[in-house]
């Protein structure tokens, strides 16, 4: 592809004349901010290494501390374990942890939004039954200050240990639409 010039205003119509090919006219809105296209928005693919004790009847962030990805480097996986974006938007965030066989109780995983609970799900443990717990949500992000984090949360009446499992233990955010 050669060249392209852009002639026309900074809103409304604006032609588009590929050097090599028929001239494009594409009409963009008044609104200002940060063009993205398909494979320049923030993703990041996180898991924990290892097991991680979990305390009784204690909410606890999970240490997602191995990257898989992260395209625009907002994962932190070495001190605070969590997502900081720096665009704007929506984000489809992801998060998944192994509960090992425990007695009883009830185990959840959350979706923590700037240090306060967001979105939950969680369900019953029992001796035969090891869980993979699973929270998603659509979480809008300031894309200055807000922050992303996964916790945990059982109160079978005992320690009990997550991320047994190889890869068990996953975090995962996208950009699905600026704001």
């Amino acid at each position: 592809m050669g060249n392209l010039v852009l002639n026309g205003a900074t809103s409304g119509a604006t032609t588009i004349t590929p050097t090599d090919a028929v001239t494009v006219t594409t009409t963009f809105p008044s609104l200002g901010g940060t063009v993205m296209v398909s494979g320049n928005m923030p993703a990041f693919s996180a898991y924990g290494s290892g097991t991680q004790t979990i305390s009784n009847g204690v909410y606890t962030k999970v240490a997602f501390n191995t990257k898989l990805f992260d395209t625009n480097t907002n994962y932190d996986a070495t001190t605070n374990y969590r997502f900081t974006p720096t665009v704007a938007g929506y984000y489809q965030v992801n998060g998944t942890c192994y509960f090992g066989t425990v007695t009883t109780g009830l185990g959840i995983i959350l979706i923590y939004k700037n240090g306060s609970y967001y979105s939950l799900n969680g369900t019953s443990l029992t001796a035969t039954n090891q869980a993979y717990l699973t929270v998603s949500g659509l979480v809008y992000c300031n894309g200055s200050t807000d922050y992303i984090e996964i916790y945990v949360y059982q109160n079978s009446g005992t320690t009990v240990s997550i991320g047994s499992q190889n890869n068990s233990q996953q975090f995962s955010g996208v950009l699905v639409r600026s704001a």
